[in-house]
């Protein structure tokens, strides 16, 4: 894959009209999501600025790390209130690895911790008899129809780096499901909230058409 373009590193105002913002709270490379929205051809910028992302017309969650450091960090810089509000209001939201984990209503990684709770389901760990993490490529199959998946062919390699996964509690959430050990949720839909599993960024061609076909992505108050 060719180099992805440098990011525009000028200074983010309120007035600026964007197509999407990656909430920034702290965690996380978000650099390389920024740049790899650019390669798609589609406007993305990093903020922390709660008033940008009220203004923004679609959210990226990005999560690296725990699950539970990163619930804590978005609570400490008073990012969830923010992200809770523009669910309400019909704003396309993506979470990315741990980000679409947090989508969920808790997680067993290190402890009990509680997410936002906007799907229904749990984090769980993979079985230990499985090499944890999951790292490198591996397969989407397309459950269902989603706007994620135009122009992506199904059953689609992605890049995949975590040791646990999403146990939707609803099937209907579930748009993407990938195989290791067991059958997973890897994409998940319900409204304008949606989540993936992979790393977009790092998941070339297929990867990139994700986060365009997420870009293109029209809320309730569009």
């Amino acid at each position: 894959m060719k180099p992805l373009p440098s990011a525009d590193l000028r200074p983010l105002t309120c007035d600026q009209m964007i197509d999407t913002a990656i909430v920034d709270y702290g965690v996380g490379n978000l650099r390389s999501v920024e740049k790899a929205f650019a390669a798609s051809g589609c406007e993305a910028v990093i903020t922390s600025d709660h008033e940008v992302l009220r203004r923004a017309p679609r959210l990226v969650l990005p999560g690296v790390g725990a699950f539970g450091a990163c619930m804590k960090a978005l609570r400490e810089h008073d990012m969830e209130s923010v992200v809770r509000e523009r669910v309400a209001a019909g704003v396309p939201l993506l979470g990315v690895c741990v980000g679409m984990q947090m989508l969920f209503e808790s997680s067993e990684e290190f402890g009990e911790h509680e997410g936002l709770g906007l799907l229904p389901g749990r984090v769980r760990r993979f079985s230990d008899a499985l090499h944890v993490p999951q790292t490198g490529w591996n397969q989407v199959h397309q459950r269902t129809a989603s706007p994620l998946f135009e122009s992506v062919a199904d059953d689609s390699f992605f890049y995949f780096v975590h040791s646990y996964f999403c146990d939707a509690s609803a099937a209907d959430v579930v748009a993407g499901e990938t195989e290791y050990g067991i059958t997973y949720a890897s994409v998940v839909t319900r409204g304008n909230i949606c989540g993936v599993q992979f790393h977009p960024e790092k998941s070339q061609t297929a990867g990139l058409r994700v986060l365009k076909n997420f870009a293109e992505m029209k809320g309730s108050d569009e």
